[in-house]
Order: C-alpha cells, then structure tokens, then sequence
C-alpha cells in the first residue's frame, strides 16, 4: 500500500471542511496510521477519503487535490509552502478573531499569537518575500507570504473578527470569505457617509447628555459608551429597503431605548421630555394603566432612498429576551398577511440584546431553535448584541461558561461578527453584512459589538463598588463621538470648528423641543389602525351567537371525515373517523375534538385564517384532535381542514418544539400583528404553563393596560384531576384567576362540547379581541355525558357563561328535580366535577339539590347567576371542586357569590366542598384520590353540612 499523505496534506485536502484546522493534525495522522493497520476499522467516509488519497501517487499530482485552484507543476519546495499557507489561511480564518481589537477599553487581551504567525507554520523569516501559489486567496493567485500574513492580519485581525468556519453549508462560508476578503476592506466610506456617521454620534451622545443635564439621577438607560449602536441600526434598516424589506419588527430592551425611540423611530423628542416630567404616553380619552418610558413601543414610517419601510418597537418588560419570540411572531404574522410566505424576506426581526441576557436567558436559545422550523421560519432574524461586558454587576466570567455571548446563536449555524464599537464604520460595515447574508440565506446572523456601560446598571447606580478596574479605564476613555471625531479631523474630513457647530445645533433643536413638552398632549391611540381597524376598544355581545345551519354542519362533517381515494389511514384513526362519520350523520353524540373541528372547520370555510400550535396538537396529547392523517404506507399526510378553506383563508396546524416559553411568546407576538385570525396555543398538559408563566403575566393579562396593545391569543390548558397524580392535575386555574381585573381576559371552564364550540366562533366574530384562557378536559374528551347535539349548535343558539342542571334537559338524567320552591341546596360548580356530581346524585336519588354550572369564571356571569339563583330563595349556597381549598377557584368566586346573595337577598349561607388545602395540586396514588373524591362528594349531599 503506498504510503498516505501525513497531516498538513490532508488537511490542506479537506481545506472547505470547517471542523478541520491545524489542532486536528494528530488526529488525523492516528487515522492514517489506522487505515494503513487495517481500514475496516474506520468510518466510511473516512475509509474513502483516505483511500482516496492512497490511490494518488505523492506528492505532484496530488497537488491538485490540496488547493482549491490547480497550481502548475512545482517543485515539493512549491507544494509544501502552499499546503502551509493554506494552513495558514485557515488559522485565521478559524481563529482570527480570538486577536482581533475588539475591546474599546483594552481590557482583554487577545489569546498566543504563535497559532497565526508564520512560523507557527512551518516557515521562517526568510520565507516572508518569497511568492507563494495561494489559489485564489483575496482573489490572488500568487502572493509573498508577508503580503499574505499582511492582508489576513487586516481582514481578520482588525476591530472586526468573524466567526463563519462553525457553519456546516459551505456555500454560506464561501459566500461570506468572498465578501470579507475580496475587494476593499469592509468598513470603507465614503466622505459624505462619514459626516453622517459623525452627525449621528453627536446626535446620540448629545442627546444622552442632555437628558442627564435636565433630568438628573433620573434613570434612563441610556446608550453612553454605545453609541454606534444607531448607526448600526440605521445601516441595517436602510440596507434592508435596498432589499426590498418594506416592514422592519424591533425588539430591545431597556438599555438604548429612549435612543432608538428618538432617533430610529423618530418619536418626538417633547413627547419623551413629557414623559420624564410626569406625562402620560396615554391620550386622555384612553383608559389605561401605563409603563415606565424604557419599556414602551412604538412605530412608524420611514423613507431610505425613496422606498418606504414600516417600523415597529415592541413594548416589553423587564423580563429582558422574553421579547424576542414575540417580534418573531409578529413579523411572521405580517408575512403571512403580505402573501411572501416562501423567502419570507419582506419583514425583517430585528433584535437587540444586552450580552449577559443573551447568553444568560434561555428563551433566547428557544427562539433560535424556532428559526428553522416549520410554522415558525421568518427568513432569518438580525440580532445585535450591545456588549457591555458586565452583566448588572457581574463581570462575564460569572455570566456565561463561553467566550462569547454569541456563542449560544452557534447552535443554529448563524454566523457572528464582532465588531468594536468605538470603529463605527466597522460596525456599520458588518450591520450591512449581516443584512445582506439574512437576505441571501434566510437565516439567523449575529452582530457582538464590543463597548462600555458609561454609568452602572443604571445612572444612579455606582458601577466601581463591584468593577472598580473597569470603570477606572471607562473614565479614563474618551468616547465613542470623540474617538471617530479625531479620526475625521486626521482625514480632513470636518475641523473642531465644524464640529462644535453640530454640537451646537443639535442642543438648541432639544432645548426647542425641551420647551415645546410643556403644552405637549398626546392626541391619538395608534393601537386600532392598521390591521386592528374597525375592531372596538370596549366589550360587547355583537357576534355572540354563533350557531350555524345543520345542512352547513353536515356538510361541513362530510368533509372532515372523506379521505382521499387510496388514503390508507391507521385503524384506529380510521375507527375514529367512522365513528365522528356516524355521530355527525345523526346529529348528536358530538364529543369534544368534533365540536373543536366543527368550529374550526366553519370559521376556515367563512374566510378566517386558523393557527393551531402546541406539542403533538396535530394529532393530540390524547389522540383526541387528527388534524394531520398520515398514509401508513406513504407516510403522505392529509390536512381535511385545508381542503375546506375559502378565499385567503388557511388552516395551520403545527407540532411545536418542546417548549412553552418561547412558543407562547410567539404565538401571542403574531395575535399583536393578525387580529382577524384565531390563534390557539395549547399545552401539552396545563401546568406546561408553568414554564410559559411570564407571557401569562406580563404580556397577556396586562398588555392591553399598559401598551394599548390587545391580543385575541386562545390557551388551551387540559386541567382536571383524574387520579394520575400530582404532575398534569391542574392547569393552576387560581393563577389567572388572581390575575383578573379591569377586563383583561377571558377564563372560561366547558363542560359541553357546544360550548367549547360556540366560544370558539364567538372568540373572533366580536368586534373585539381578549385573550382566552380555556380549562381543557381530559376525561371529558370521551365521556359518555359530555356530548352535544345538531340542536345545541344550530341557528339562534350561542355560548351559554352559566349552564343550567341537565335535570332541567329531557332524557339528560334519571332525577326529576322537585319544584323551585322546595330545592333545599344549590351546588355551584365549574369543569368536570360537574359530571362526578351528577353521577352521585343519580346514585343517591337525591331530587332537591340543583347542580349549576358556571363555565365562564372571568368576567364573572353576575346577572346570569342572579337570574337562576333568585328561583331558590330558600336554599343553601355551596360550592364545590375538585382542586384543594387553597387552589381552583374557591378563593376569587367566593366573595363574588355572597356579593350575589346579597344582591338578591336569598340563599342561607355559602359553603365550600372539596379537597382540603395543599402545598400539591393532587395526590399521588389512584386510590387516595378515588378515596377524596368519594369523601367530598358524600360531603356535598349530605343531609347536614358542617365546616
């Protein structure tokens, strides 16, 4: 066997292999010792390569195989000094940026530079002016090998360092090398861009001062020590309209906002100076509980190059990154809309990051996993971390287990720049960068500016008590402004005279502006243009009834349930389909999943676009939805709803990945820009909420006081105890119940699959839109009780917030209940343990206890209660569940139904009958929970009730 190449051949023959640099050379020679042993020891791909290579006689005509352009016959000398600047290459293209001037402060230091010297290589000094064939280096055939280290060190080593050799696509890193090092350096201005670039910085950095000069100690979180960050955003924006982006979706946190606010999207500065003094954002004929300043959105129209481009700040709280999944929801909803449902390149994600939360909060790495899967791709997301270096007061070596902050988005392949931020025209280059390559690709791409937090976490704050080196340097550094303003000065480019001028200007501009925030007024609410228009601000019934035609209904089950010719289903879900065929021929016995795709279906065939998400939702946690069917032999999936769709209309169905956090935040972030869709999120169990709880709290319950921003999002939480212990029991219904006020949402509890069907309809064909947070069953899902007929859904009818006892229904039950005046006991209820009433009371024969319902909770039904409460003036009130005293709904309902006795002047007290108070939601053996149950149930009919 002929002997095989040594190590710095085969790396050079695998040069377009990112995961091979100069450290895998031992590696690689144990391989090439191993086949030569015995081959059959080796991978495959291994096997061929190295065969490959045993095939060729060394080292001539090899040579062709160790560049990427054929180099004429040469010498070994020759061959050898190639494969070693290729190495050499590749050293810096892999490791550059470990050296590069990033740091505006200088306080880290770049790693041993012997890995990118020439020596480090293989050659010597006296090699430097000897010309090397390169094949095609910074478009160079030929090249010394000092001319050579000259240009990589510029190109890689500068206050610009690249990370591109993780990404897998070759296509993506050539494309990215051709553009790094071919032609000028990027970075390069013209003079008129650079007097910009300066104007800007005087902008930013004056206005930072002004705010601290007139509002002193207040906090802002302001931009100082960050100040290319504007200019980064406006070169992103506007190469984004050259692109054909006409809509750009932010996501920020507090740091720099008043700046981009200002700045970016061109709020009026004497509406921010309004804010400061006390104002509200909030016109006054709005009702509304307000944000601080920091945590405000906005939007609006720009014009770059004569191309208009619309631009949104999402509000959000301080719950840093929990933005981002929402921007990516809006702008995919937006794409949606526009019809660029391909490339989906027209709206642009645009993220901005503080370095510790990117790499610290886990939702970011969720919404990067979005990135590239189906019902989730936006065409790539911009992410542009302000790298300060400290996270609140912890130095980064107790804020990440990387290098960088960045490192987290190589889990997607994107590719990450960093950039130092006191060299505003290297940021702006790789801004321009990063845009053009997410509009090529479609893909994620990271910016990491490096700079400086001026003040602490915030201007009252004293940074040097935990950073006193660092911040001993920031004092001691000019700023960003002053840098790139000595560096024009060098160029000729503006004199001291010139800049003092602008300085100037632009503080007269703000004191006209500081003076005009006195009689300042915010006129008008922006949150029901656009999209939202012709939705109402207030609640209203107009659209409640919901009931439809039974032809329509049989028609509409007809095609939910005819396969494909040839369509070869599972059994079951065949069994399943026959058995939905039969109870929609019949009109009755309609359980839970078809009421749900009745409803859906109907809403599909009358125009509405439907988004379904969750994990397992196509097909169900309970097997109870098959919203997708898969051909057992093809694998060929069929989507019964998407045939059905009329006009724009769609149905999207998709399995989420495994988390809650980020895909609630999404889902919610697409209701913000779509209201004439019905959004559903459901959980895989309903205490998966848990893991989603900030979107609960700080988006959905409270986004509409104080953002002005509504959401018609529906959640949908399977709750219910059934004896599987305490993991997947409850939904935590107390929670959003705690959380309810001044109209905020919807919570509902549905026992009956009309119900469940009818407040689905009714959720958009109001005239306004309120989050819905629905208790799911389990059980119910195939309880012989909890079914529906053509009649409950027909024409007239509509969802019913209090349901009356099924006693009252012919044929519902075996009780024939005793005349108003003699029930001795109403039972109020909500959810399945309705059913488990129901049962006990047939069993017992009891006809003087009345079972109601209550299957609204949130906004409480009050003048329904009152209406069927005032016919049992004489009976006791109780109620009862099956969560413990201190969770369900006991604790909110519970003042609401005295103040109801009250109101009406009947009822003799109100008791409360379940499970005693626990620290978990549900015991964990069946038959302790068969034994509870059994317990409160005997307790709810008994003949004399105590505490």
């Amino acid at each position: 066997m002929n002997a095989l190449p040594r190590p710095t051949e085969l790396l050079a023959f695998f040069a377009d292999t990112s995961f091979l640099n100069t450290n895998s050379a031992p590696y690689i020679e144990l391989l090439a010792d191993q086949y030569d042993t015995d081959p059959s020891t080796l991978p495959e791909e291994w096997r061929h390569a190295l065969g490959h290579l045993a095939t060729r006689p060394p080292p001539a005509a090899l040579a062709a195989t160790m560049v990427s352009h054929t180099a004429p016959a040469a010498d070994p000398l020759s061959l050898r000094d190639t494969v070693r600047a290729r190495a050499l290459v590749n050293a810096y293209r892999t490791r550059g940026h470990f050296h590069a001037r990033l740091d505006p402060l200088g306080l880290t230091t770049g790693q041993d530079r012997q890995e990118l010297d020439h020596q480090g290589h293989g050659f010597t000094d006296a090699d430097l002016d000897r010309t090397i064939f390169v094949g095609g280096v910074f478009g160079q055939e030929r090249m010394t090998l000092r001319a050579l280290q000259d240009a990589l060190r510029e190109r890689y080593c500068g206050t610009i360092g690249y990370e591109t050799m993780h990404i897998a696509d070759p296509a993506q890193r050539q494309w990215l090398q051709a553009r790094i090092e071919g032609g000028a350096p990027l970075g390069t201005l013209g003079a008129d861009e650079k007097r910009q670039v300066l104007r800007m910085l005087v902008e930013v950095k004056g206005y930072e001062r002004y705010l601290d000069k007139k509002f002193v100690g207040t906090t802002r979180f302001g931009l100082d020590g960050a100040e290319a960050t504007i200019p980064a955003l406006e070169a992103i924006i506007q190469r984004a309209a050259q692109h054909g982006v006409t809509d750009v979706v932010l996501g920020m946190p507090h740091r720099g906002r008043l700046n981009v606010l200002s700045q970016v999207l061109r709020k009026p500065h004497r509406a921010i100076f309004h804010e400061f003094k006390g104002g509200s954002f909030i016109p006054d004929e709005v009702e509304g509980s307000g944000d601080v300043k920091y945590h405000l959105g906005a939007s609006a129209d720009r014009e770059f190059d004569g191309r208009a481009v619309h631009l949104s700040l999402t509000a959000n709280p301080s719950h840093l990154e929990i933005v981002d999944p929402v921007v990516l929801g809006k702008a995919r909803a937006k794409q949606d809309f526009s019809g660029d449902v391909i490339d989906r390149s027209s709206v642009l994600p645009l993220l901005i990051h503080g370095d510790a939360a990117f790499a610290g909060q886990g939702v970011v790495a969720e919404s990067l996993a979005l990135s590239g899967l189906k019902g989730y791709r936006t065409g790539g997301s911009v992410h542009f971390i302000v790298n300060n270096q400290i996270g609140f007061t912890a130095d980064p070596a107790y804020s990440r287990s990387s290098p960088y902050p960045s490192d987290l988005a190589k889990m997607v392949d994107a590719p990450i720049f960093h950039v130092n931020g006191d060299d505003p025209e290297a940021v702006i280059a790789v801004s321009r960068l990063a845009l053009e390559y997410r509009q090529v690709f479609g893909k994620p791409v990271v910016i990491d500016m490096f700079c400086f937090r001026f003040y602490g976490h915030n201007e009252g704050d004293e940074p040097a008590f935990t950073q006193p080196l660092m911040y001993k340097a920031i004092r001691q550094h000019p700023s960003t402004l002053e840098v790139y303003a000595e560096r024009l000065q060098a160029e000729g480019l503006v004199t001291p005279d010139e800049l003092e001028a602008m300085k100037v200007a632009w503080v007269a501009y703000l004191d006209t502006e500081f003076d005009a925030s006195v009689s300042y007024r915010p006129h008008k609410a922006d949150w029901l243009d656009g999209r939202w228009e012709g939705l109402s601000a207030l609640r209203n019934d107009e659209g409640s009834e919901t009931g439809m035609d039974p032809v329509a209904l049989s028609a509409l089950g007809d095609a939910l349930t005819t396969l494909p010719e040839g369509f070869r289903a599972h059994p079951t879900v065949q069994r399943f389909l026959d058995t939905r065929k039969k109870a929609l021929a019949e009109g009755a016995g309609i359980d839970w999943s078809t009421a749900e795709a009745l409803a859906l279906g109907s809403l599909v065939g009358e125009g509405m676009r439907i988004r379904m998400t969750g994990q397992d939702t196509e097909r169900g946690t309970f097997s109870q939805r098959h919203a997708v069917l898969i051909d057992q032999e093809t694998g060929m999936r069929h989507v019964p709803m998407a045939g059905i769709a009329t006009g724009r209309a769609s149905f999207e169905v998709v399995n989420s990945l495994l988390s809650e956090e980020a895909v609630l935040a999404f889902e919610y972030g697409y209701t913000l820009a779509e209201p004439h869709a019905l959004v559903l999120w459901e959980a895989q169990f309903g205490d998966f909420a848990n893991g989603a709880q900030v979107v609960f709290d700080q988006f959905l319950s409270s986004g509409e006081r104080k953002w002005l921003r509504m959401s018609g999002l529906v959640c949908l939480l399977p709750h219910g105890l059934d004896g599987q212990g305490p993991e997947h029991s409850s939904a935590r219904l107390e929670r959003f119940l705690q959380s309810s006020a001044e109209d905020n949402w919807q919570i509902a509890n549905c026992t009956t699959p009309a119900n469940y069907f009818h407040i689905l309809r009714r959720q958009v064909r109001r005239d306004f839109r309120k989050p819905l947070i629905l208790m799911t069953p389990k059980s119910l899902l195939r309880h012989r009780r909890a079914k529906s007929t053509f009649e409950e859904l027909g024409p007239g009818t509509s969802f019913q917030p209090v349901l009356r006892d099924d006693a009252e229904m012919p044929g519902r039950t075996t009780v024939a209940l005793l005349p108003d005046g003699d029930i001795n006991r109403v039972i109020l209820c909500s959810g399945k343990v309705y059913y488990d009433l129901l049962d006990e009371r047939e069993k017992l024969g009891r006809n003087d206890v009345y079972l109601l319902r209550l299957e609204e909770l949130y906004p409480f039904p009050e003048d329904e209660v009152r209406q069927v409460m005032a016919r049992f003036p004489a009976a006791e009130w109780m109620w009862v569940q099956e969560e413990s005293k201190n969770m369900g709904a006991w604790s909110y309902i519970a003042p609401l139904l005295l103040e109801t006795q009250q109101a009406i002047g009947a009822g003799a007290g109100l008791r409360y009958v379940g499970r005693a108070a626990s620290a978990s939601p549900a015991v964990g053996l069946p038959t302790q929970h068969k034994a509870q149950l059994a317990r409160f149930l005997a307790e709810a009919f008994a003949a004399d009730v105590t505490e």
